[in-house]
């Protein structure tokens, strides 16, 4: 793959309608994923497809296995299907979907997977162009130019859609499902994707304006269209995720030449403009001075015992957000403390060991972190002092996948509010429980293994909510709280040989 210069941003917004965003985005301008959903069910069901859609994509299109095409497909269906579990495994979720654009960058082309009436435009040499098609009966009634664009901004039926992600299964190739196309990205374009709380509110001639004024600015004409929806009367959340090509701020149009009048009118207004400007610089020039802006791009921090940067906490500490800590093969005896906003993986699965003798302390720990992440790790307990936990989140939203522990104390634990995601990990031998939840979190738990764990396989207490769905329980028994039915638990995971305990509550070491 070849990668090009990029300037990107992304935002969201709740509006001044609504109390919650149901809106998510994801920008990855290393891998050139853009994504922006826009979730549908109301009070959190709504969150919670969306929140399931970005995790889930994201965990697919970052595996480099097959087409950009074949990836695109597999991911929103994967995405879909998890979606629909959880809606059926919760009565609050019922009903949940989502609809969501997604682009993806490889050699100078961008494929594009649509499901819905969030859009994509493509912009350039003063010109703007939707590529996606709304699938919904107002949508369809535009794009076949039977309605004009202010009528179909204007439609009472404007929020109906036929096409969504998680109201039904679906596999990657089901006809009249996802919307796939490749189209040109040239150096001299930019990309604006958007959920539709952007594109009822805001015409595409004003969002084209609004990218050209701030061009080589993605950040300041992301803030510019939100302000815009808002000001336009903010009824529902809104989500700009912009892409802006190497030599975008570059094509920016030329006006065209003025008249003469117009031009001796221009002239005279400058000449006293310069007059005031001169009187008052002497004394305001640095109070009005504005440095030019800064683009900041995510970075990858690689870790390893012969490279410059041997230690992975060192890494993250220097790391900023949207940057990621990549750590190579081999044994590392240190605690880690997470930061948000910041990526840590292992560069080969299951290769990068935290091995310690640390029994009063977790090998990673986050507290009051979000956006962040850490994948592939093998975390080893000493067997004569083991840790007290693998993994400690206390009030933090952190995915973890592709991790295994084993030997710990407790796995991983879990503790006051936060919705972390714990994606195919595995949880093994550990002295008490293996995923430990406590407080009032809904963690989402899909497609992990919990083996042999002394204690339960997975203990919630104390208000916990979590989603499970695909896991694999085996020679450790699972404790939930009476409002999560077991039955529910059974029929959406893999229970081999596993009862439900009974209820335990103790007190945890703060």
């Amino acid at each position: 793959m070849v990668k090009a210069m990029l300037t990107c941003a992304g935002a969201t917004d709740p509006g001044l309608v609504r109390r919650n965003n149901e809106d998510a985005f994801h920008v990855d301008a290393e891998r050139g994923i853009f994504l922006v959903v826009d979730g549908i069910g109301g009070q959190a069901a709504g969150e919670k497809a969306a929140a399931i859609a970005v995790n889930r994509i994201r965990a697919r299109l970052e595996r480099q296995t097959g087409t950009v095409e074949q990836r695109i497909r597999e991911a929103i269906a994967v995405a879909n299907n998890e979606i629909l579990k959880a809606a059926r495994s919760n009565r609050e979720w019922h009903g949940m979907a989502c609809v969501l654009t997604l682009a993806v960058l490889e050699n100078g082309s961008a494929v594009i997977g649509h499901v819905g009436d969030s859009r994509l435009y493509r912009l350039g040499r003063g010109a703007i162009r939707k590529v996606t098609h709304d699938h919904s009966p107002v949508g369809e009634r535009e794009d076949s130019r039977e309605l004009s664009e202010a009528e179909a901004m204007r439609h009472p039926r404007r929020n109906e859609v036929f096409r969504d992600v998680g109201s039904e299964e679906h596999a990657p190739d089901d006809p009249d499902f996802i919307e796939l196309e490749r189209i040109p990205f040239e150096p001299d374009s930019a990309l604006l994707l958007c959920s539709d709380g952007l594109s009822d509110q805001v015409a595409s001639d004003e969002i084209r304006r609004t990218v050209e004024r701030y061009a080589g600015d993605p950040t300041s004409a992301v803030n510019a269209l939100i302000e815009a929806a808002n000001a336009a009367g903010g009824k529902d959340n809104v989500t700009v995720v912009l892409v802006e090509g190497e030599r975008f701020a570059a094509s920016k149009p030329v006006p065209n030449p003025p008249s003469a009048a117009a031009g001796f009118l221009s002239r005279l207004a400058f000449f006293f403009c310069g007059l005031v400007l001169a009187a008052g610089a002497a004394w305001f020039t640095r109070a009005f001075w504005v440095p030019p802006p800064v683009y900041i791009h995510p970075r990858v921090w690689v870790v390893g015992h012969d490279q410059p940067l041997s230690s992975i906490q060192q890494a993250i500490t220097q790391a900023r957000t949207g940057d990621t800590v990549e750590v190579l093969p081999g044994e590392y005896a240190e605690a880690i403390t997470l930061r948000s906003g910041v990526a840590l993986r292992s560069h080969i699965a299951r290769e990068a060991v935290l091995r310690l003798d640390l029994p009063s302390a977790p090998a990673v720990y986050a507290e009051s972190v979000t956006n962040a992440r850490i994948s592939g790790f093998h975390i080893q307990s000493d067997l004569k002092s083991p840790l007290r936990e693998g993994i400690l989140l206390i009030n933090s939203t952190v995915e973890i996948d592709d991790v295994e522990i084993e030997g710990a104390t407790v796995g991983i634990e879990i503790r006051g509010t936060g919705s972390p995601a714990l994606v195919a990990n595995g949880i093994h031998d550990c002295l008490a429980e293996g995923l430990l939840i406590s407080g009032p979190s809904t963690p989402w738990v899909s497609h992990n293994a919990f083996q042999r764990n002394k204690g339960a396989g997975l203990a919630a207490r104390d208000g916990a909510r979590p989603v499970l769905i695909g896991n694999v329980f085996e020679k450790n028994g699972i404790e939930l709280p009476p409002e999560i039915p077991f039955n529910i638990v059974k029929e959406h995971n893999f229970l081999i040989d596993v009862k439900p305990a009974p209820p335990v509550r103790r007190e945890h070491k703060q």
